[in-house]
């Protein structure tokens, strides 16, 4: 299955209710991405330009997409952004293919 990689920032009123009342966000994740037949890998908090990352596995891009949907709609979060991660033997496929490609620069 597919990985992802999501970068997320939470509103700062998202923020004051986690404080007055502490949660696990990492098991309110878990249960999204398993409702498409996924998995969660890690769920970290950071210092940054974002508040949190997540490693995700999931069927494919349009079940990885309904979560993200999902969550971005929630209101929760003031970013949310996620990137779809190759394995090394997917680049590998993509830059032999690549040479296939006859890419013309603009203008030339």
């Amino acid at each position: 299955m597919p990985l992802y990689l999501s970068r997320f920032s939470y509103t700062p009123e998202t923020w004051a209710r986690l404080i007055g009342q502490p949660e696990d966000r990492a098991q309110a994740a878990r249960s999204y991405i398993e409702s498409v037949g996924g998995k969660l890998h890690g769920f970290w908090y950071a210092f940054g330009t974002h508040d949190g990352y997540n490693l995700w596995e999931a069927p494919d891009n349009v079940s990885m997409a309904s979560v993200s949907l999902a969550i971005s709609g929630g209101g929760a979060l003031s970013s949310f952004e996620t990137t779809v991660l190759l394995t090394v033997d997917e680049t590998m496929d993509a830059l032999r293919k690549a040479e296939r490609v006859q890419y013309r620069a603009p203008g030339a």
